[in-house]
């Protein structure tokens, strides 16, 4: 498939600040189930607003690709049949409960509506992150998107760039050596994950035959002849070819940047505390690049079927 990079900033930007969103919320309701107050609020307010920051940037990346953005609005009709829709009405919902927990509209309602926000805020973020890895999976004409670790990847990339912005844009007081830890931990199983689904992807043919394409099932077919004369839409987007060499490159490429300069950075900053700022900011910027090269490579590297017949 033909990656392009409208969607490419849009899934990384809005993972980030989804996975930010929902760590926020979480630390939020142990807070409050604690019985104590948010502090420092100041911190708290500017890491919810990075949040939100990431993910409005990265739903007005997502319209650029579209013939006709301003009709974008028509895709939340069809929440109940496309994940697509789901996707826009989610991103929608999670303003709610994010918004009103950082305005602490309620907080003269007593502890059980915080709470409530909190929680409100990680769950809608998460279910946001996986109506869009649902747009991919649910795909059957793209077998390397229809796979069971698509989900979790997207999933544990939003986590993990969370988890790197976190220390920078909060205070150890809120949360900072939390997600210090989290990136030592999210780091390899995110490795794990993109390594797994990668070999996966490598070994496994398409489903269906090139005789399946012209309704020969079962025959060996060979092309004599085209049936195009030249480029169109399905080759240029159906058809892009990644030479398996650079693939290679390119995937060593984000495991060094996503997953093995920021868990030595984090366990740097863990073991020096006066360094942790300056190590986790390098830590979430190699995160986000990492993120960047790897969703290429996950547009760059599908094949739909419909290249059987081309």
């Amino acid at each position: 498939m033909h990656p392009a990079f409208s969607v490419i900033f849009f899934t990384t930007l809005s993972g980030a600040g989804y996975g930010l969103m929902a760590w926020i919320g979480a630390i939020a309701f142990c807070r409050y189930a604690e019985g104590s107050p948010i502090e420092p609020m100041r911190v708290f307010a500017f890491a919810m607003l990075a949040a939100l920051a990431l993910v409005s940037v990265g739903l007005f990346a997502s319209t650029l690709h579209l013939g006709k953005p301003l009709r974008a609005w028509r895709a939340f009709s069809q929440w109940r049949s496309s994940w697509l829709s789901r996707e826009g009405v989610m991103a929608i919902v999670t303003y709610v409960p994010a918004l009103g927990l950082l305005l602490g509209a309620v907080r003269e309602s007593g502890a059980a509506m915080p709470m409530l926000l909190s929680a409100g805020v990680s769950v809608c973020a998460l279910i946001t992150v996986v109506c869009t890895a649902m747009i991919y999976a649910s795909l059957k004409p793209i077998p390397a998107w229809r796979h069971r670790l698509v989900v979790p990847a997207y999933l544990s990339f939003a986590l993990l760039s969370g988890a790197a912005l976190l220390p920078v844009l909060a205070s150890v007081r809120f949360g900072g050596s939390v997600g210090i830890v989290a990136v030592i931990v999210l780091a390899p199983l995110t490795a794990a994950l993109k390594l797994a689904y990668w070999r996966a992807i490598d070994r496994t043919p398409l489903p269906v035959s090139r005789g399946d394409a012209v309704g020969l099932p079962d025959r060996e077919l060979s092309v004599f002849e085209r049936p195009h004369t030249e480029d169109n839409y399905l080759t240029r987007e159906m058809g892009y070819v990644l030479a398996r060499k650079h693939a290679r490159k390119l995937r060593l490429l984000a495991l060094t940047m996503f997953a093995a300069a920021p868990l030595a950075l984090a366990l740097l900053a863990l073991a020096v505390p006066a360094l942790s700022w300056p190590a986790m900011a390098l830590a979430a910027l190699c995160v986000l690049t990492g993120a960047v090269v790897e969703r290429w490579l996950f547009f760059a590297q599908a094949k739909h079927v419909v290249t059987l017949y081309y």
